[in-house]
């Protein structure tokens, strides 16, 4: 089973054509995190636990 997200599914990435498939959900993160430092010039240490809740909701399997 595989893991996915697409970034621009997140709201106010609407724009972003950014998407991401890993084999396991924790290798997904790292994929997510690294992006969102580089494109979108975040810091994901500092992503509040709602923030982060949003973004699991939006993995998928598959």
């Amino acid at each position: 089973m595989a893991y996915s997200y697409r970034c621009k599914d997140y709201p106010g990435m609407e724009t972003c054509p950014a998407s991401f498939t890993a084999e396991t959900e924790a290798e997904l993160w790292k994929h997510i995190e690294l992006h969102g430092e580089t494109a979108h010039q975040e810091e994901p240490n500092k992503w509040s636990s709602e923030d982060r809740q949003q973004i699991k909701n939006l993995v998928h399997e598959t």
